[in-house]
């Protein structure tokens, strides 16, 4: 079984909603270590989707949460976007307006969908689904 060790690097999570309280519920649902075998999440708020343009080709982030109901660029045009621009685009998730809407996350090219109101452990399960992967294993 592998533990990622206390001095292991941030994973940078991009989250994306026009809506502050959106962006929260989302932090507040994760927390800082949403499983013992990753390292800490850092967080990188953002509202516009320029921002998250920029901070996506920066290559620092590791993970993108997209509110697809944001606007006036919702989430799943811009995951779209990055998908379609961005060379080994990171993962993305989209949150949904409802979860009947998850076909349209599938158009965007989101490896996930979260509907709202967002459910701490389903967006929990998700991101560390797309994550764990990623990290590299420490003995």
């Amino acid at each position: 079984m592998s533990t990622a060790t206390p001095d292991s690097r941030p994973i940078k999570v991009l989250v994306y909603s026009d809506d502050i309280n959106t962006r929260q519920q989302v932090i507040l649902a994760l927390g800082r270590r949403p499983h013992p075998d990753l390292p800490e999440l850092e967080y990188v708020e953002v509202a516009t989707e320029p921002v998250v343009l920029q901070n996506m080709d920066s290559g620092t982030i590791s993970l993108a949460i997209l509110d697809g109901e944001a606007v006036p660029a919702g989430g799943m045009g811009i995951a779209k976007q990055l998908k379609d621009e961005i060379y080994q685009c990171p993962p993305v998730i989209v949150l949904t307006g409802r979860p009947q809407d998850a076909w349209l996350a599938t158009w965007s090219r989101a490896e996930a969908a979260v509907p709202h109101p967002i459910d701490p452990i389903q967006l929990a399960e998700a991101v560390i689904g797309l994550l764990r992967p990623s990290v590299p294993a420490t003995t």
